[in-house]
């Protein structure tokens, strides 16, 4: 008899994961985005699709960085095809750059709001469309029940969505299934090579439902999201430019 509740317990909180987003990988599937540790943070060790993602951003650096590791995310989920809404009411963001992050500006339909007021309600809308990829959304503050809408027409239609909030200096509770902070880390340089290196930045995942949140420094190069180790001598040299 305490077996079979215990089984119907584990059931039920499977079910329960599945419909937040957090689905199991299917054979051979594995994880899809590159994220690795980062990526075992949540549930079954898979990034959670068909959810709302809340990214917070102090200032105009930050929502750069915030921008750029959403792109390389929304990379793999326009590999199964459809095309991705960005939606904002004061775009700062230059489409050709989305390149460096395997994004084709043809598959990003921009949506410019005139009042800041209606970009949640037209994000809304957007993510009610079974047809869309993802729904990326610019705007500065979002209510418990906003958030909570938004949740709701994704439970529907499967989008993954993905919140952006600019100087986001009072946090309020979401209905988000995950809350982030991306800054920009320093670079590594190749040894004898001159310039810049690949981009780099520090991920803190401060709140996620039902997993594990953490703090890891993520670069992109070679297309995909590497994290990086870094070792001792490399935090003291890291530390003197800071």
């Amino acid at each position: 008899m305490i077996a079979a509740k215990e089984d119907i317990i584990g059931k039920l909180r499977q079910d329960i994961l599945r419909w937040e987003g957090f689905r199991p990988p299917k054979p051979g599937e594995g994880g899809s985005f590159d994220l690795g540790p980062v990526e075992e943070a949540f549930p079954n060790g898979v990034f959670p699709t068909g959810a709302i993602h809340e990214f917070i951003s102090l200032c105009p650096e930050d929502t750069a960085a915030s921008a750029a590791f959403i792109a390389g995310l929304v990379k793999t989920l326009l590999g199964h095809g459809g095309a991705c809404l960005w939606i904002s009411w004061s775009r700062r963001i230059y489409p050709p750059a989305l390149k460096l992050f395997g994004v084709d500006p043809d598959r990003v339909v921009f949506v410019d709001v005139p009042l800041m007021k209606d970009v949640l309600w037209v994000a809304e809308e957007a993510l009610k469309c079974e047809g869309v990829a993802a729904v990326i959304c610019e705007t500065a503050q979002m209510s418990f029940m906003e958030s909570r809408r938004l949740q709701l027409a994704v439970e529907c239609s499967h989008v993954t969505g993905f919140i952006l909030r600019k100087e986001a200096h009072k946090l309020t509770t979401t209905a988000c299934v995950s809350r982030w902070k991306i800054t920009h880390a320093p670079s590594q340089l190749k040894r004898g090579m001159p310039g810049v290196g690949f981009p780099r930045w520090q991920v803190e995942l401060l709140k996620v439902r039902n997993g594990n949140p953490g703090k890891w420094t993520v670069e992109w190069s070679k297309r995909r999201f590497n994290p990086v180790i870094i070792k001792k001598q490399q935090i003291k040299h890291l530390r003197r430019y800071a």
